[in-house]
């Protein structure tokens, strides 16, 4: 996929005008993009439009106006955007109680680490997280994570013929999988190996 460029990107004033009908364009476009990972993880598969969204929103909450400060969250933001070989998603992870948070997030140390894609036939893809900075310490894990999944061109091959896909972590505090990922998730994953 390309990189966004400050041409791809509306102005504050536009986007103040278009932004309900981009946000519930984007919304849409994310609901086959989410998948729960078990009960307290969700994991949202980032594209172009999801980073394009991301931009704009942070441009309009920051106000950022000035060529370099738009430059700045366009390098932020594209590393997200996969290239035709990964998949590169934000873990999050959910606890609504706070208190419980915090117990869970000191047990789950390295699950960013334990996320795993499988395509049907060929061994697990473990993630790549966090590749712009630590997120862990020594007494807790955060909350967000962000992964980045590594396909051989077998791999691809295979989910372009129709090779099922299950996802999941095998972290020894949270043992969940997805299997299988359902058909829209699928679809649009695979739509983005192209």
């Amino acid at each position: 996929m390309d990189k966004l460029t400050p041409a791809d990107l509306m102005s504050l004033e536009r986007y103040a005008r278009e932004r309900p009908a981009f946000r519930a364009r984007v919304m849409e476009h994310k609901r086959d993009r989410k998948l729960a990972v078990g009960p307290n993880v969700t994991w949202s598969f980032e594209d172009r439009l999801t980073m394009q969204y991301q931009v704009q929103e942070m441009l309009r909450a920051e106000r950022i106006f000035e060529p370099e400060g738009i430059r700045d969250e366009l390098d932020a933001y594209n590393p997200l955007i996969p290239d035709g070989s990964n998949w590169k998603a934000t873990l999050l992870i959910e606890f609504p109680d706070v208190a419980e948070r915090q117990r869970q997030l000191a047990q789950l140390i390295g699950l960013e680490d334990r996320c795993y894609v499988q395509v049907h036939a060929h061994p697990r893809v473990y993630a790549i997280a966090d590749e712009d900075l630590e997120r862990d310490t020594a007494d807790k894990t955060s909350s967000v994570h962000f992964l980045r999944f590594e396909l051989s061109s077998p791999m691809i091959a295979s989910l372009q013929t129709g090779a099922a896909l299950s996802v999941g972590i095998d972290h020894p505090h949270y043992r969940h999988s997805v299997d299988p990922v359902p058909a829209p998730v699928r679809a649009a994953l695979v739509a983005d190996l192209k």
